[in-house]
């Protein structure tokens, strides 16, 4: 089993590294007042790592709070 693990990793790795490596290219990104000049690759990572915190936060909060109404009954 560790060795499927470890192939697994493997190439998700690989796949990761070919597509930083295809998308290289800058890509002009523009929020409110700040602009910025970046990777494609860097910009996706980077909004996945935001949605992952995000995600995390609001499961959090919703099991919070559902923990928080069983108890009040």
């Amino acid at each position: 089993m560790r060795r499927l693990h470890l192939a697994i990793i493997l190439l998700l790795t690989a796949a990761i590294l070919i597509f930083a490596l295809q998308n290289l290219e800058s890509v002009d990104i523009h929020f409110l007042w700040i602009s910025a000049q970046m990777p494609l690759a860097l910009l996706v990572v980077a909004t996945y790592v935001v949605g992952m915190a995000t995600g995390g936060s609001l499961w959090a909060l919703i099991r919070r709070s559902i923990r928080g109404a069983r108890l009040r009954r």
